[in-house]
């Protein structure tokens, strides 16, 4: 509609299949933008959202393949013109204990850092002239795992803390076309934490919000940083108050 908030505004979301990506997808497109969705593997998922949507586009990639990151702009950039939000959500991890160091092998930190540092940074460079040109915003994904000791796997947890710091180093260098930001979810409801009853519990017992977060309300907190003009190199908790209380 062509009274809506963001009628006219392009965002790409990738790992945008289920989850956090897809409440993301939902919700830009609720406010009247046309959104590309990108997954690595979940085909039919992903054309399934991309379907939902009023005006909108799926690009199956992985984002550490080396033309994925050109491939999804370049999408973008065909059907509408522009990109004016790009929100990286893609990630990964491997649950180790963070007591068994033989488990982290090098691998296991290769794959995890491939996806959730470096394919991020390939995605950021790739679109920047586009964002640039639009007045623009990138929002990460990161990790409550990123900001205190806990998470997956201690690789995990270091890959995000990497993605906090190149949030807020990207930011200081691409101003003031755009904005840089990212957001840090707790533990959230999502096909991927759908078996961690064990974290679930921990969470409603020492949390102040006493629950885990949907990934709608992590989805809002992203539509507010793509949306804020004066707001630049923040990592946004989304937790539940859960980083307060440990």
């Amino acid at each position: 509609m062509s009274d809506s908030p963001l009628a006219g505004r392009v965002v790409a979301v990738t790992g945008s299949s289920s989850g956090i990506g897809a409440a993301t997808a939902r919700a830009f497109a609720a406010l009247g933008a046309s959104v590309l969705v990108n997954s690595s593997r979940s085909v039919g998922e992903g054309e399934a959202v991309a379907a939902s949507l009023d005006d909108a586009r799926y690009v199956q990639g992985d984002i550490t393949d080396p033309d994925v990151p050109g491939r999804i702009v370049d999408a973008a950039l065909d059907r509408w013109g522009r990109l004016d939000v790009l929100v990286i959500n893609a990630g990964t991890t491997v649950v180790i204990p963070h007591h068994d160091l033989e488990a982290a092998s090098l691998d296991v930190w290769r794959r995890i850092f491939e996806v959730n540092v470096f394919g991020t940074w390939a995605m950021s460079v790739a679109a920047l002239p586009a964002l640039r040109q639009a007045g623009g915003a990138i929002v990460n994904v990161a990790s409550l795992a990123g900001v205190r000791p806990t998470g997956s796997s201690i690789p995990y947890a270091s890959s995000k803390a990497a993605l906090n710091h190149m949030t807020v180093l990207l930011a200081k260098v691409v101003g003031p076309e755009v904005r840089v930001n990212a957001v840090a979810p707790g533990l959230v409801d999502t096909p991927w934490t759908a078996d961690w009853d064990a974290v679930r519990a921990v969470v409603q017992q020492v949390a102040p919000l006493k629950r885990s977060g949907r990934p709608e309300e992590v989805a809002e907190v992203i539509v507010a940083l793509a949306r804020a003009e004066y707001v630049t190199g923040q990592v946004v908790g989304v937790d539940g108050g859960m980083s307060i209380a440990t």
